[in-house]
């Protein structure tokens, strides 16, 4: 079985990264979403939220399964089985971050990376830049799946008290 994971924070899950964990199940018989659990890191929603929300955005794909890690993401790999790290790319500047991040991961342990390039429609999304633009009353919906809409907004409110 070739297995791949599609690593990340995913705080929150975009319509980005639906569209290329959809691209990665097409290439790999099974493909993991492994959520990041670092607990030194203050996320917006908790490990167990993150996984709720992908497990739910994932659900139209038969070969694929959510779930957490912490420390090395080689080592997830190495305990799951997984012959390859799935990442999206949207810019130049992506592409340099994770060029070296994908040669550490090799010099780490026998593990390809695969670049994916992100649709168009895409490019410019990132779950900060989501956060950012709901907390001053912007409208995200059409950049993340309804549910997630609802759970950022009421966390904002939430926030502000």
């Amino acid at each position: 079985m070739r297995r791949a994971v599609c690593p990340g924070s995913f705080d929150p899950v975009t319509n980005g990264h639906i569209d290329i964990v959809s691209r990665a199940s097409l290439l790999f018989d099974e493909v993991v979403v492994a959520v990041g659990v670092n607990k030194s890191k203050s996320r917006l929603f908790s490990a167990e939220e993150r996984i709720e929300m992908l497990t739910r955005a994932c659900e139209g794909f038969p070969n694929v399964r959510v779930d957490g890690f912490s420390g090395l993401l080689t080592t997830f790999c190495q305990d799951n089985d997984v012959i390859a790290i799935v990442k999206g790319l949207r810019a130049v500047s992506d592409f340099d971050y994770e060029l070296q991040m994908a040669q550490m991961n090799s010099s780490l342990a026998e593990i390809e990376t695969v670049f994916v390039p992100t649709s168009p429609e895409y490019s410019f999304l990132a779950s900060s830049l989501v956060k950012e633009v709901a907390m001053f009353g912007g409208d995200v919906s059409g950049l993340i799946p309804d549910f997630v809409n609802e759970a950022l907004t009421t966390r904002l409110a939430e926030q502000r008290g």
